[in-house]
């Protein structure tokens, strides 16, 4: 992947929702979320198998899927940022790692993207509204799913989600282009 890639659309879009403090990058890749957040910022936590070196970003190596603890037990983030990635047993800890007034933004692949290309596979593939029944204790900021035009042709599921009431939600305008 190639680290100068833009910020995806959803994240930039939301990530003026997040309040100031930390905020987790799970399976961060190259690090392109991670830098994004760090230049509006905000002090990043950026976790893979195999990180990017990043500067000014903390790094955590830990892989999530081999049945090790999870690496942020009893730490609580601003904001929580998963693209591009499904690993479900994580759900319930990427929602305990959230502090209260935090916000989880979630783009993934959904059913249908077989169409498309990769990931063809059910299991990593979300199924409809999934991300809404796998957060229930989140207040749905924003929601979409269905098929993208870009960066390619895919079908996605997104949520941002906040933990607590919208009363002190910051919601950034949507550009409707």
């Amino acid at each position: 992947m190639n680290p100068e890639l833009p910020a995806s659309e959803w994240v930039a879009r939301w990530a003026a929702a997040i309040p100031a403090g930390s905020v987790l990058d799970v399976a961060c890749g190259e690090g392109r979320h991670a830098r994004f957040l760090r230049d509006r910022g905000f002090d990043v936590v950026a976790v893979d198998r195999d990180p990017a070196t990043i500067d000014n970003v903390k790094l955590v190596k830990a892989d999530l899927e081999d049945g090790s603890p999870w690496p942020f037990q009893g730490q609580r983030f601003a904001g929580i940022v998963v693209t591009n990635y499904l690993h479900r047993p994580l759900f319930p800890l990427l929602h305990d790692s959230l502090a209260e007034g935090g916000v989880l933004i979630y783009e993934t692949f959904m059913s249908g993207n077989e169409r498309y290309g990769r990931p063809a596979n059910p299991a990593f593939l979300l199924r409809p509204g999934e991300l809404l029944e796998a957060f229930p204790a989140l207040t749905p900021l924003g929601f979409e799913q269905g098929l993208v035009e870009r960066p390619k042709k895919a079908m996605v599921q997104r949520l941002c989600g906040l933990r607590g009431g919208v009363e002190s939600a910051k919601i950034p305008p949507h550009d409707h282009r």
